[in-house]
C-alpha cells in the first residue's frame, strides 16, 4: 500500500447467483469484541433471518459477518441499524459511566471539605 492510502476498514461480498438479502460485510481491524456484539443487536431484528460472525485466522484482525434477511429488506439495512444501535448503547454506557465518575468526586470532595 502507498503512503498516505487508507485501507478499507468494510467491504461488501456477494456470492455470484445471490441476492441482496445475503451478503457478507468483511470488517478490517476488527475483532470478536465488534462482531459479537454486532451479531447480538443485527439478531434483535426479527426480519433477519441468520446472522454470524467469523474471525479468518486469530493472527488476522478481520471479522466475516454475514446477515441474511426475510421478505424484502436488503441486508445492508439491519447492518446500518445494528452499527446504529450499538453506538447508542456504548454511548449510554459511556454517559452513565462519566455520571458515576462525577457524582464520586463530588462526593469525595464534599468528605474532604467536612473533615476541616
Amino acid at each position: 500500500m502507498a503512503e498516505g492510502e487508507r485501507k478499507t476498514a468494510l467491504e461488501m461480498v456477494q456470492a455470484a447467483g445471490t441476492d441482496r438479502h445475503c451478503v457478507t460485510f468483511v470488517l478490517h481491524e476488527e475483532d470478536h469484541t465488534l462482531g459479537n456484539s454486532l451479531r447480538y443487536m443485527i439478531m434483535k431484528n426479527p426480519e433477519v433471518e441468520f446472522c454470524g460472525y467469523t474471525t479468518t485466522h486469530p493472527s488476522e484482525s478481520k471479522i466475516n459477518l454475514r446477515i441474511q434477511t426475510r421478505g424484502a429488506l436488503p441486508a445492508v439495512e439491519p447492518f446500518q441499524r445494528g452499527l446504529n444501535e450499538l453506538m447508542n448503547v456504548c454511548q449510554h454506557v459511556l454517559d452513565k459511566f462519566e455520571a458515576s465518575i462525577k457524582n464520586y468526586k463530588d462526593q469525595k470532595a464534599s468528605r474532604n471539605e467536612s473533615t476541616f
